[in-house]
């Protein structure tokens, strides 16, 4: 009888460490069916390469069930990305409008940024123009992940879809959810407004899978207010501007201090005035202003 318990007793505890080892808030790697599902984990930040969707999916449903739409339940953290999904070799289908749920437009106003580069940065969502005040709904059934201030969101709400999307909704006046409530299409969420690194009362609207930033535009008609489907088929062509990030995050800029002149500058970077001059489009006899930026590479 005791070493029957004791087998039990061994053979739970294993179970409830490998079960550990998957979850996505310990800081381990995802390790099911490599070389099929994930590739090698990158080195700067531990995002990891999913190869095939159905895999990736069919590994977290099998071990831990009910964790697709609600896989990695931070409430601290807005931006925890831990996969890359730009050479994924398949398409996944995600149901948006069906019975159970459906998609209400968050704000019907005129777009005033698009998603994509914006000077030195990359801009992750779509500006909808409104009024201090004016009403934000949600855009899906869901929960609240998210609901804090942040000083470039401003006030900000995340929610986690049942389809598992997630929306972010920026620059608010007043939130009106608080984190873990479930909330259903249409519901109010929020105030429009002007808070955190903004210019001009908007709604920054964003909408990502796990973590990794969509163009809302692929989903949505803005002129219309709808969706362009009732069914969202995700691929590797969704996630082409990372290839457009690549080559922005390998820009460098140096901000110019009292006493830098080009020659100090070259040195510093190891260039020559000549090519800064033609990466910033002035003279070597360009006076330089303190706080300018200088592209170095």
């Amino acid at each position: 009888m005791k070493l029957g318990f004791i087998f039990i007793l061994f053979f739970a505890v294993t179970q409830m460490l490998s079960v550990k080892a998957i979850n996505f808030t310990d800081k381990d790697s995802v390790s099911i069916k490599k070389g099929d599902v994930l590739s090698k984990t990158h080195k700067k930040n531990g995002v990891q390469m999913i190869n095939r969707f159905d895999l990736f999916l069919d590994s977290i449903n099998s071990i831990i069930p009910d964790t697709v739409p609600f896989y990695d339940w931070i409430t601290n953290d807005i931006h925890f990305r831990k996969f890359d999904f730009s050479k994924v070799k398949d398409t996944l289908k995600i149901v948006l409008n069906d019975s159970n749920d459906h998609y209400t437009h968050p704000f019907n106003g005129k777009i005033t940024s698009e998603f994509g580069k914006r000077r030195w940065r990359y801009h992750y969502g779509t500006d909808i123009d409104l009024n201090t005040g004016d009403s934000v709904l949600s855009a899906f059934n869901g929960r609240i992940r998210i609901s804090t201030y942040s000083k470039t969101y401003g006030n900000v709400i995340v929610i986690r879809h049942d389809n598992g999307l997630e929306t972010i909704y920026a620059h608010l006046s007043k939130r009106l959810v608080k984190i873990d409530s479930i909330i259903t299409s249409g519901t109010a969420i929020g105030l429009g407004g002007n808070t955190g690194r903004s210019y001009g009362s908007h709604l920054h609207f964003e909408v990502r899978f796990f973590d990794e930033a969509l163009d809302p535009r692929d989903i949505i008609s803005f002129e219309s207010c709808k969706l362009h489907y009732d069914t969202l088929a995700i691929s590797q062509c969704n996630f082409i501007y990372r290839e457009e990030l690549k080559l922005m995050n390998a820009i460098k800029y140096h901000r110019v201090r009292s006493g830098n002149t080009l020659g100090h500058i070259a040195i510093k970077y190891g260039t020559s005035i000549t090519k800064l001059c033609r990466l910033n489009g002035i003279s070597r006899n360009s006076i330089l202003r303190i706080g300018q930026r200088i592209r170095v590479r």
